[in-house]
């Protein structure tokens, strides 16, 4: 029933935001916008867009270094598969579901995998807001954006600063813990508990040095350059033009806006805040949500695709691993 509701949930939120993106355009302008779109530019955008996810498969590499070291050939199938999740499943499964083939492959504890995901996504959060703040000389801040920059800033900044105080303070945390367990937990459970929340523990060790922190957050910075880097490339293949920073502006309000909830694949929840950035940067409306409605499936299918291919073949592995 808790999984009927929250897709539900999600589905109504996709219908709302994609009424938003559309509300007022001429679906024949829109539709004429992608069908005579110049498709080439889609080429190096897809490429660059893969110079993204190698940089994220270094960064989980750099964070699991504390608890073991993978090879980056291994665990790019695994990030593959895991953003393929979160383009087909609800309420981001893919984290979970790249968690689990990582344990089944390499036997890092799911626990311990899911902290290093919460990690790469709080900075990923830090970095969108950082875009904001690099885009805000050039840009005015709408009062619906103001108010997602101050509640994300609470949301990451304080999520960022928590897990900073565990990393650095781990003696401390375990008994803190240990103490609520004790107090609150049935005592058959207790020990399973414990064990979960020790391995996530594990999965912050990449938190306890600054060089590491910095060396994180420079890893990110180079994924969402190099992600926004298709989106200007995807945009030469329509009639506008907006500088970088506007591209930047953009990939952090529509990323941010998709953690909430919605459809398997943002759907909604990616067109409607990025067609109304471009928008008040002057690109006609009809254009803006060609464009929008193009990126969004460049960005969806290729590496969706990918993962149902890592998908089947980890399945034979497993199977054989099974039957023999």
């Amino acid at each position: 029933m808790s999984r009927s509701w929250q897709f539900w949930l999600g589905l109504l939120v996709s219908a709302v935001f994609l009424y938003l993106a559309l509300v007022g355009l001429r679906l024949d302008e829109v539709w004429q916008n992608i069908r005579t779109a110049r498709y080439a530019w889609l080429i190096p955008g897809v490429a660059v867009y893969f110079l993204a996810v190698w940089g994220r498969t270094w960064r989980w590499h750099y964070l699991l270094a504390s608890i073991q070291k993978i090879k980056l050939s291994s665990l790019f199938p695994v990030v593959v598969i895991g953003y393929m999740g979160n383009n087909i499943y609800p309420a981001r499964a893919g984290e979970v579901l790249r968690a689990y083939v990582l344990k089944r492959r390499e036997g890092v504890s799911i626990s311990s995998s899911l902290a290093t995901i919460l990690v790469e996504r709080v900075f990923d959060g830090v970095v969108m807001l950082f875009f904001i703040f690099v885009s805000l000389p050039f840009a005015p801040m709408p009062p619906y954006l103001r108010r997602l920059v101050v509640w994300s800033s609470i949301l990451f900044f304080g999520v960022l600063g928590g897990f900073f105080l565990i990393a650095s303070k781990p003696d401390w945390a375990k008994s803190l813990y240990y103490r609520a367990i004790e107090s609150f937990i049935p005592a058959r459970f207790r020990a399973k508990v414990e064990g979960i929340l020790d391995r996530f523990m594990e999965g912050l060790g990449g938190l306890r040095r600054p060089q590491d922190v910095l060396m994180i957050f420079f890893a990110s910075v180079f994924i969402w350059l190099t992600e926004t880097t298709k989106y200007w490339f995807v945009m030469h293949g329509f009639e506008f033009h907006v500088p970088f920073y506007v591209l930047m502006l953009m990939t952090a309000v529509v990323n941010l806006a998709t953690t909430l909830p919605s459809s398997p694949g943002y759907i909604g929840t990616f067109d409607a805040p990025g067609i109304r950035i471009l928008v008040q940067f002057g690109v006609p409306g009809p254009i803006a949500a060609g464009y929008t409605l193009v990126l969004h499936a460049a960005l969806w299918l290729p590496i969706t695709l990918l993962g149902i291919f890592y998908m089947l073949k980890e399945r034979v592995v497993l199977l054989s691993g099974v039957a023999e």
